[in-house]
C-alpha cells in the first residue's frame, strides 16, 4: 500500500485542516526554520510508527496546539489528529477477492484516521455483504432464500451461532462454523463485520510503517556494551546502537558473557564491510574512508591476600576483571593508514553513517513496507555530497516512499519543482501548500535558488565550453560562424557552447569555478588592458588550473598586432557599417575619420566621438537584426574569423 494524500487536522503548530498530496517516490517539504515541517514528519510518524516507542504516540499534552488546549480539556472530546489516503495494490486486491469473494470489496484505496488516544478509524470501507453471503453459501453448497436472509441479519459471531444453532444438517453447520473468523466483530461496526474482518486481515498488517530520522540519532564513537543492555545510553544512541546490533544479529548478553570475541568481530566485521560499500556508493567526498568496528575491554585489578597452601603463608594475589566492553567504532584513511573515532569525522559523515545503520535494519525487514521521514537530511553536507544524498534518495526511493524537508537549495531538484511542498508560519498556524501556489518570498526562496543554480549550469554550460567576455562576443562568433560556413569555411563546431562571463576581470573565477566539474575550457579573450585581471588569469596557470594554450586573444589571429577585441576582426569598412546602422544618434563615421596609430577600432571610435565607450552591444545586435550572408562581408572579415573558428575546434578534444 502507497500514501497518497494526508490531512493533519491538529498537530502542534498546526492548528486547521492541512491536505497535501504525496508523490510515490519523493516529496520534499520546503520552509524556514519552525515553519512546522518537524511537526508534519513527526504527525505521520505517529501515526504508525515501525517500532514500539512511547515517544512516537499521539499525546494532547505534548501534540495539541497550545492556545486550543484549555477548551480541549473542558470538552472531553477524543479529537482526530491525522487521517491518511492510501492506495491499495492490485496484488492485494487479488488475495481479498480470492478470500471473501470477487466483486465484495472494490474500493482502491482507503482513508484510515488516527485520534490523539492513538485509536485508529477506518473510514468509508464499504462491502457487498450480500454478495459475500450468496458467495460463501453457494461454494459451501448450502445456499438458500432463508439461510441467506438470516445470514444477512449477522452482525458477530454471537448472531452467527445464533443462526448455526437452528440447524440440525451436519453439512450446513459445518459450512456455517468456517465463515465464524468473519464475523468475530471486536471493533463492532454496526452493519458490516467483513469490513472489519478486510481492514484487521489485509489492510492494517500491509499499512506502511513509517521510519522518522532526524541528526539526533547519530551513533557515538564507542559504546559501552553494558550500558546498551541496561538501555543506560542517551535515548537517541541508543536506539541507533541497538538498531546496530541487531543488523549485525548480535547478542548483547551472550557477548558481555563470553571470553572470545572472534565470532562476534566476524558478525561486526561483515556488516562494517556491508554498509562500508553502501556508503561509498554514494560517499564521493572521500573513498579512501572505510568503516573500523573493534571490541574493546575496560578492565579493573584488584589485590587480594591469599595462604599459599605450599608455603602456608601469606601472598599477594592481583586478580584482573573486565568491567565493560565496549564497541569502538572507528573510521580509516586507507591512503594514511590513518584512524579516527567516528565522532571526529564531519557531522556529515556521521550523519550518512549512522542513517545507514538505521535503514539497513529496516531494509532486512522484507515483511513490512516503509515510509522514510527524514527531517533536514544531510543539514551538515557539503553541497557536492548534498547532491550525492539525494542521488542516494533517488536510487532509494525506487522501493520505499520518502518524505524529508529541507531549507537547503541542494537538496531540492529543479525539474521536480512539483513535488515540493511549502510550509508557512502564518498567524492561524502552519500552512501546507504546493510549490506553485505559495506566495511568501522566504519560503520560495530555497526553490528560486534551486532553480536558478540549474539554470546556471545548464543553460550556458556544457562538456566544451568557450569562455568569451561578454553577450556582444556571444552574439559576433554565433553569427559569423553561420555566415563563414555560408562561405564554404569553417565554422565554430555545435558541440561547443560560447560562455559570456560579464567581463574580463570575471574570467579567471569562471574558470575556477568551473574546472571542478570536468569540463574542457577554452577561453578567447579581448587582448588585456586591466593588470589585475591579467595577474588573476596568469595565477590560475601557475598553479596548472588551466593549460596556457587554452588561453587565446584576438590579436593572436591578426598580422603585426599586440592588441585586438573581437570587433577588429571585422574589416574596418564591415564594422563601421554595423555602427554607423546601429547607433542613429550620431553622424556616419568613416574612415578617414578615425586615428589609425590606435589599434583598437572601437578606442578609435571612442577617441573620435569624445565618449568614455559605447554599447558594444548594439553593433552585435543590429548584425543579427540585418540578417546577413557572406556576400555582405569583405573576404578578410570572412578569413579572420575562420582562422579562430579552425583554431578554437582543434583545442577542444
Amino acid at each position: 500500500m502507497k500514501l497518497k494524500e494526508v490531512t493533519i487536522h491538529k498537530y502542534k503548530s498546526i492548528e486547521s485542516d492541512q491536505n497535501f498530496q504525496i508523490e510515490d517516490d519523493v516529496t520534499v517539504l520546503v520552509g524556514m526554520n519552525e515553519s512546522g515541517k518537524t511537526s508534519i514528519l513527526e504527525a505521520l510518524a505517529k501515526s504508525n510508527y515501525f517500532q514500539k516507542d512511547s515517544k512516537f504516540q499521539y499525546n494532547t499534552t505534548h501534540d495539541y496546539p497550545r492556545k486550543e488546549k484549555k477548551k480541549l480539556d473542558k470538552s472531553g472530546e477524543d479529537p482526530y489528529a491525522i487521517s491518511c489516503i492510501y492506495t491499495i495494490p492490485e496484488i492485494l486486491l487479488e488475495k481479498i477477492s480470492k478470500d471473501v469473494g470477487k466483486g465484495v470489496f472494490t474500493l482502491t484505496e482507503v482513508k484510515v484516521s488516527h485520534k490523539f488516544s492513538n485509536q485508529i478509524t477506518w473510514e468509508n470501507i464499504k462491502t457487498d455483504f450480500q454478495k459475500f453471503i450468496e458467495g460463501k453459501t453457494t461454494l459451501l453448497e448450502i445456499s438458500s432464500k432463508t439461510l441467506n436472509d438470516k445470514l444477512l441479519t449477522c452482525k458477530n459471531e454471537t448472531e452467527l451461532q445464533a443462526v448455526i444453532s437452528e440447524y440440525k444438517d451436519e453439512n450446513i453447520i459445518k459450512g456455517l462454523s468456517s465463515l465464524n473468523k468473519y464475523f468475530e466483530n471486536t471493533w463492532k461496526r454496526p452493519s458490516d463485520p467483513i469490513a472489519e474482518y478486510i481492514s484487521k486481515t489485509y489492510l492494517l498488517p500491509n499499512l506502511p510503517k513509517f521510519l522518522y530520522y532526524d541528526e539526533y540519532y547519530a551513533l557515538p564513537s564507542r559504546i559501552s556494551i553494558e550500558n546498551l543492555q541496561e538501555d543506560n545510553l542517551e535515548d537517541e544512541e541508543l536506539k541507533t546502537a541497538k538498531a546496530l546490533f541487531e543488523l549485525a544479529d548480535i547478542d548483547v548478553e551472550e557477548l558481555i558473557g563470553a571470553e572470545n570475541y572472534e565470532d562476534f568481530k566476524a558478525e561486526l566485521e561483515a556488516t562494517q564491510a556491508t554498509i562500508t560499500e553502501e556508503l561509498f556508493k554514494y560517499w564521493e567526498t572521500n573513498k579512501n574512508l572505510e568503516i573500523v568496528f573493534d571490541i574493546d575491554k575496560r578492565q579493573e585489578t584488584e589485590e587480594r591476600t591469599v595462604t599459599n597452601p605450599q608455603t602456608r603463608r601469606q601472598e599477594k594475589v592481583t586478580d584482573v576483571k573486565i568491567v565493560e566492553h565496549i564497541l569502538d567504532i572507528r573510521v580509516k584513511n586507507r591512503t594514511l593508514g590513518v584512524s579516527l573515532p567516528l565522532k571526529n569525522r564531519s557531522k556529515g559523515f556521521n550523519w550518512f553513517f549512522s542513517f545507514l545503520v538505521w535503514f539497513k535494519k529496516i531494509q532486512e525487514d522484507q515483511n513490512n513496507n516503509y515510509i522514510l521521514l527524514l527531517d533536514e537530511p544531510g543539514l551538515n553536507l557539503h553541497a557536492t555530497a548534498q547532491s550525492n544524498l539525494l542521488k542516494f534518495l533517488n536510487d532509494l526511493s525506487k522501493d520505499y516512499q520518502i518524505i524529508y524537508s529541507t531549507h537547503s537549495p541542494f537538496m531540492i531538484k529543479s525539474e521536480s519543482l512539483n513535488k515540493v511542498r511549502t510550509v508557512l508560519e502564518t498567524d492561524k498556524g502552519s500552512v501546507v501548500s504546493d510549490s506553485v501556489q505559495e506566495k511568501d518570498p522566504n519560503t520560495l526562496f530555497p526553490l528560486q535558488a534551486a532553480l536558478g543554480y540549474n539554470i546556471a549550469q545548464n543553460l550556458f554550460i556544457s562538456h566544451k565550453n568557450l569562455l568569451v567576455e561578454g553577450v556582444s562576443d556571444l552574439i559576433y562568433l554565433q553569427s559569423m560562424s553561420s555566415i563563414v560556413e555560408n562561405a564554404g569555411k569553417e565554422g565554430l563546431k555545435s558541440d561547443i557552447t560560447i560562455v559570456p562571463t560579464g567581463g574580463l576581470e570575471k574570467v579567471a573565477t569562471f574558470i575556477s569555478l568551473l574546472r571542478s566539474n570536468e569540463l574542457q575550457i577554452i577561453c578567447l579573450l579581448d587582448s588585456f588592458t586591466d593588470a589585475k585581471g591579467k595577474a588573476k588569469l596568469e595565477n590560475l596557470i601557475v598553479q596548472k588550473i588551466i593549460n596556457q594554450k587554452n588561453i587565446r586573444f584576438f590579436h593572436e589571429f591578426l598580422d603585426n598586432r599586440k592588441r585586438a577585441d573581437i570587433e577588429d576582426l571585422f574589416a574596418k569598412k564591415d564594422y563601421l557599417t554595423l555602427f554607423n546602422e546601429a547607433f542613429n544618434e550620431y553622424a556616419d563615421i568613416k574612415d578617414a575619420d578615425l586615428n589609425t596609430d590606435i589599434e583598437a577600432i572601437v578606442i578609435q571610435i571612442n577617441q573620435h566621438l569624445s565618449i568614455p565607450h559605447f554599447n558594444h552591444y548594439r553593433p552585435a545586435n543590429q548584425l543579427v537584426k540585418k540578417g546577413l550572408s557572406a556576400k555582405d562581408f569583405d573576404q578578410q572579415t570572412i578569413d579572420n574569423f575562420a582562422k579562430v573558428f579552425a583554431e578554437i575546434n582543434k583545442l577542444f578534444i
